[in-house]
C-alpha cells in the first residue's frame, strides 16, 4: 500500500471513529472537503477518497449539491430497520407525532414558537417537489419534538426522520408522495398544526398533527396504486407482445 493510499484509509478510520464517538451525529452533514483537509492536514482528493470509502461502508450518504450526511452503521447496517415499510414508518409517525404535538401545545417557549412560526414561513415559500433533509418540513416537526421537552421524545422522532431519508426504498416512496401531494393541502396542515400549538390547545394540536398524516397516507396509496397500475400495464404489454400472432408468425418463418 501507497503513503497516498495509507493515508486516506488514515482519515476514513478518523472519520468513522468521529461518527461512532457521536461527534458526527447520525443524520448530521460532515464538515466541507477544504474543512475536512484542514483538520487532518491533508489535500481534498484524499479527504474525497476516505468519503467514498465511506459512502462504500454506508456510514454516510452523498447527496449532490446539498452535502455528505452522516448514516451511521447503527441505521442503516440494522436489518430491522432496513425491512421497515414507508407505511409503518409513517404509521409509527402519526402516533408518536400526534401526541408530541399535543405535549408541544402544552409546554412550548414562546422562542421555540417565533421559530416554529419561521419554519412554517419557509414551508409556504419551497418548492413542494424539493423537500430535503435540510428542508423546511424537517425543521418544523423538529422544532415541535424539541418543545415538548422531553428528551425521549425528541430523540425518537429525530430517528424515525433519519430512516424516511437515509434508507432508500422508504425516502424514495417519501419523494413521490411530496411530488404528488396538493401544496394547497401541505400548508393549510401545517398552518393548522401551527394555529392549535400557538393557542395552546393539546386536543386540536393533536387532531391537527395526525391529519395531517392522514393526508400523507392518502397520497401514498395513491401512489402505491398508480405505481401497481403502471406495472400491471407494463406486464400486459410484454404479454401482448411476447403472444401476439405477428410475433409468432416471425418466429415461424
Amino acid at each position: 500500500m501507497s503513503n497516498k493510499e495509507r493515508l486516506y484509509v488514515t482519515v476514513f478510520n478518523e472519520i468513522s471513529a468521529l461518527i461512532k464517538a457521536g461527534d458526527f451525529p447520525v443524520g448530521s452533514r460532515l464538515p466541507t472537503e477544504r474543512e475536512l483537509a484542514e483538520r487532518f492536514g491533508v489535500s481534498r482528493p484524499t479527504v474525497r477518497e476516505a468519503i467514498i470509502a465511506l459512502e462504500a461502508k454506508e456510514e454516510v450518504s452523498v447527496k449532490a449539491g446539498s452535502g455528505v450526511y452522516v448514516l451511521g452503521n447503527n441505521l442503516i447496517n440494522d436489518d430491522f430497520s432496513r425491512e421497515i415499510s414507508a407505511f409503518e414508518l409513517l404509521e409509527a409517525r402519526v402516533l408518536l407525532e400526534g401526541e408530541a404535538a399535543a405535549l408541544a401545545a402544552r409546554m412550548i417557549k414562546q422562542e421555540e414558537l417565533i421559530e416554529l412560526e419561521k419554519a412554517l414561513e419557509k414551508i409556504k415559500s419551497e418548492d413542494i417537489k424539493d423537500v430535503s433533509s435540510s428542508g423546511a418540513d424537517r425543521q418544523f416537526h423538529s422544532i415541535i419534538a424539541q418543545a415538548t421537552h422531553n428528551r425521549v421524545i425528541a430523540k425518537q422522532i429525530d430517528f424515525l426522520w433519519n430512516i424516511q431519508e437515509n434508507l432508500n426504498h422508504i425516502s424514495t416512496a417519501h419523494h413521490a408522495v411530496c411530488a404528488d401531494e396538493d401544496r394547497s393541502t401541505r400548508i393549510a396542515d401545517h398552518v393548522a398544526i401551527y394555529d392549535a400549538i400557538a393557542a395552546g390547545d393539546t386536543n386540536a394540536a393533536r387532531i391537527a398533527m395526525r391529519g395531517h398524516f392522514s393526508d400523507l397516507l392518502e397520497a401514498m396509496h395513491d401512489v402505491s396504486e398508480s405505481q401497481a397500475v403502471e406495472a400491471a400495464k407494463l406486464k400486459v404489454s410484454q404479454m401482448r407482445k411476447r403472444f401476439s400472432v405477428s410475433e409468432l408468425s416471425t418466429q415461424s418463418k
